[in-house]
């Protein structure tokens, strides 16, 4: 897909959807911005990038650390989009999810999202508008799982619903200053984390694939980007049914292992 945004900020950009986002952005005349905790990953991919001709600016960090976060983006220059992918997933394996793991979950999946997104408003704030009228998109990459409160990943659950809703919920009153706000909401990606899953995942699809289909509904300005079409119209559908059916229905499916950080 033809680059779209010069200026791209994106965290967790060493594997899985975020380096397949990078390598979509990637074009002459386009600088990245990548970070991920693992410097050899994240070189790999900012080579990748910058084989095809972008400039490419890595950084090895954590979105856990707030003031790290803060520097950083503060000091990336002008962003023209910045997506927060950086996540991580676990399941309770059957049992009492770990009180460590609930806490990790929502530190990363939710406070590093704030740790980026909030940094990244206050930077498109002072920009002046670019070529499409806006000062700058921030999209967060949410799931499907944010639909649907499955007893076998209650912490992913919410923590993908947290920002989903955060940022559907707070592009109406960017909008006004020029910004927009998007909900990333992708399906089962293959990527190393989900090859850890031991239950059937409908409608797997590549990372390149969700990655090219997550910058089109960015491109056409849609504030929720869900797919694939029929995981999302199943997420819904469980997560309109009652309670009570909907945990006898999730208690017969093989459960998210655990330690699937």
């Amino acid at each position: 897909m033809q680059a779209f945004w010069q200026n791209v900020l994106i965290t967790g950009a060493s594997s899985g959807l975020g380096r397949a986002l990078a390598e979509a952005c990637a074009a002459p005349g386009v600088v990245l911005h990548l970070s991920g905790r693992d410097a050899a990953r994240l070189e790999e991919a900012a080579a990748a990038c910058r084989a095809k001709g972008a400039e490419v600016q890595p950084r090895v960090i954590d979105v856990c650390d707030a003031d790290a976060m803060a520097a950083w983006i503060q000091g990336a220059g002008r962003l023209d989009l910045v997506i927060a992918n950086a996540g991580i997933s676990a399941g309770t394996g059957g049992t009492t999810e770990p009180t460590a793991q609930t806490r990790l979950l929502f530190e990363t999946n939710v406070t590093g999202v704030l740790n980026t997104a909030l940094p990244a408003l206050e930077v498109m704030a002072a920009q002046s508008p670019g070529a499409d009228g806006l000062r700058g998109r921030i999209a967060v990459v949410s799931s499907v799982a944010a639909f649907v409160a499955a007893p076998g990943a209650p912490t992913y659950c919410a923590t993908k619903a947290a920002v989903q809703r955060w940022a559907e919920a707070l592009d109406a009153t960017e909008r006004k200053r020029g910004i927009r706000m998007h909900a990333i909401c992708p399906g089962y990606v293959r990527t190393a984390m989900t090859a850890r899953n031991k239950f059937p995942m409908p409608f797997l699809m590549d990372a390149d694939e969700a990655a090219r289909r997550t910058l089109a509904g960015l491109a056409r300005g849609k504030t929720r980007i869900a797919y694939p079409w029929p995981t999302y119209m199943l997420a819904r559908f469980a997560g309109a049914l009652p309670i009570s059916w909907r945990a006898a229905i999730f208690s017969r499916l093989p459960a998210k292992g655990d330690g699937n950080l």
